[in-house]
């Protein structure tokens, strides 16, 4: 039973979904089975942040390796959580000016509001500006002229990122009309529109299609691997 029913219930609503998309008559099927997957999706975040907390306090009262981490996702994680749910600072507004717990909890000004664009937003900014040095050091690896293959796609790249700079345009504005096609930015525009947008399709079509065939095996009950390690 604990196999056979959750594959049942994955199995009538993704039947469910499809006959909806494509059928009007039964639009209003989707809508409920999505209603009934919000309710799941609420439930699971709270396991979710329950398993969070005990994991991080494990770790913390065993003082493994890297428990100062844990220490400090588990602090901000609780930090986030109560202002979110307490709204702290959330101030009322027009609509229910003498109850601010009517207001929305990511209101301007409010705690969460000064959390997220203050602390997580430049967080976000750091981790990415750090990602573009690992970047620049993997592509100076990569883009190596050792055959005719790598040579075009140094070429390509570099095309591409002088183009994407001030030189490109100041590039055109040097050329003559007739020559503006030899612009870096011009033969950028020209790769992007047809090389990696044609690129860009076919991988969209191969996605599209794994997908397709994964989501049947999942419907079918042939692939079993989201109920947990085993087949049984």
């Amino acid at each position: 039973m604990k196999r056979t029913v959750p594959m049942v219930i994955a199995a009538v609503t993704g039947f469910v979904l499809i006959v909806s998309y494509f059928i009007p008559l039964t639009e209003e099927w989707g809508s409920i089975a999505m209603q009934w997957f919000n309710v799941l999706a609420a439930i699971a975040f709270v396991l979710g942040g329950s398993n969070l907390m005990r994991m991080n306090l494990q770790k913390i009262s065993d003082r493994r390796p890297g428990w100062g981490y844990a220490a400090v996702t588990l602090i901000a994680f609780l930090v986030t959580l109560c202002v979110g749910l307490l709204k702290v600072g959330v101030q009322p507004t027009e609509s229910f000016p003498t109850n601010a717990w009517a207001a929305p909890y990511n209101q301007e000004g409010s705690f969460l509001w000064w959390l997220y664009e203050y602390m997580y937003k430049p967080l976000q900014a750091t981790m990415f500006a750090l990602l573009a040095f690992f970047i620049a050091s993997a592509a100076f690896r990569a883009f190596r002229a050792k055959n005719p293959e790598s040579i075009a796609l140094l070429a390509t790249a570099f095309i591409v990122l002088m183009g994407r700079t001030y030189v490109g345009g100041l590039m055109r504005d040097v050329l003559p009309a007739s020559l503006e096609w030899l612009s870096f930015d011009s033969m950028t525009n020209y790769i992007m529109s047809v090389f990696n947008l044609a690129g860009m399709r076919a991988i969209t079509i191969g996605i599209a299609l794994g997908v397709a065939s994964t989501s049947l095996k999942v419907l079918l009950g042939v692939d079993r691997s989201y109920l947990g390690a085993g087949d049984e």
